[in-house]
């Protein structure tokens, strides 16, 4: 009897484990700021949709997303052994097996593309594998190869709000371009500002994240304020183009310059952290944004 709850113990033990791998794969808090950024381009893109609606495009946004994080996990799993910061991960643990993760990532990233396609339209599935396609299997080697990867990451990265006012339109507009234009310069300075705290670690295995002929120098924090300087303008067009009000756009330029102050400080003290602030000064800076867009529209 005394054998046999053990047994029982351990076994439910081992699926706990596997559970938190499989969760740990997706990158939850990633997947989910994609996916919050696609519920606000169908939130502008149709105000008046249903929350049923909004859920369901996250869902998929999130599936297709985390297929897209367990792609970049498999084909970097042996570089990640090599990061502190990457080296406990479900696959160089073998915590999972490739073959798991492999199998895992295409369930979910088929369904998400199944999901957006049925419940929304087929443009917006494509637009989502798309997005998989330039993250898991073109940016990912890149970053081994060339600073450029970072330009090439951020076009899936910055597709989902693209994806969610498709998903609420049916039509690739300027107003989704706008969307998708915030998000794409935004993520040169993130990115950055990441790459610059990480470096060390970055360069463990191999990866080139900061700028050519950049490094933690003035020529790289120089490129950190000149395209956070262009969100600023980039902003206002929602404004412009009608899609916002007025007070979104004051809230935006306020976000914009609070923002560009913080790479000022980089410029003058080239430090790790000046960096830092950057990295959380972005993670603060697209959310309150966005959800200024939605309430000024709502």
């Amino acid at each position: 009897m005394i054998t046999e709850r053990s047994e029982s113990v351990v076994s439910l033990v081992s699926t706990a484990q596997k559970a938190s791998a499989y969760f740990k794969l997706l990158k939850f808090r990633l997947s989910f700021t994609v996916a919050f950024s696609s519920a606000i381009g169908y939130i502008l893109g149709h105000p008046g949709g249903s929350w049923i609606k909004i859920a369901l495009v996250m869902l998929g946004g999130l599936m297709v997303t985390g297929a897209a994080n367990i792609v970049n996990q498999i084909l970097e799993k042996d570089l990640d052994k090599l990061m502190k910061r990457t080296a406990n991960r479900p696959l160089p643990t073998s915590t999972l097996s490739v073959m798991e993760a492999a199998i895992f990532g295409a369930l979910i990233g088929i369904g998400g593309l199944l999901l957006l396609a049925t419940v929304f339209n087929t443009l917006t599935a494509a637009i989502a594998l798309l997005s998989l396609i330039l993250y898991g299997f073109i940016y990912t080697p890149l970053k081994r190869i060339s600073p450029i990867n970072v330009f090439v990451g951020a076009i899936p990265g910055a597709l989902p709000p693209l994806i969610g006012w498709v998903a609420a339109t049916g039509v690739v507009g300027v107003e989704a371009w706008i969307l998708f234009g915030i998000q794409f310069i935004w993520q040169f300075p993130h990115f950055w500002a990441i790459a610059w705290v990480l470096d060390d670690d970055y360069k463990k295995a191999g990866f080139k994240m900061l700028p050519m002929e950049g490094g933690k120098n003035l020529k790289t924090a120089i490129q950190i304020m000149i395209y956070t300087l262009l969100l600023i303008p980039l902003s206002l067009l929602p404004l412009q183009f009608g899609m916002t009000g007025t007070i979104s756009a004051m809230i935006a330029v306020i976000c914009g310059v609070l923002f560009l102050a913080q790479t000022f400080h980089l410029m003058r003290t080239c430090t790790n952290k000046a960096a830092m602030n950057i990295m959380f000064g972005s993670f603060l800076y697209l959310p309150i944004v966005q959800i200024a867009f939605v309430l000024d529209k709502i």
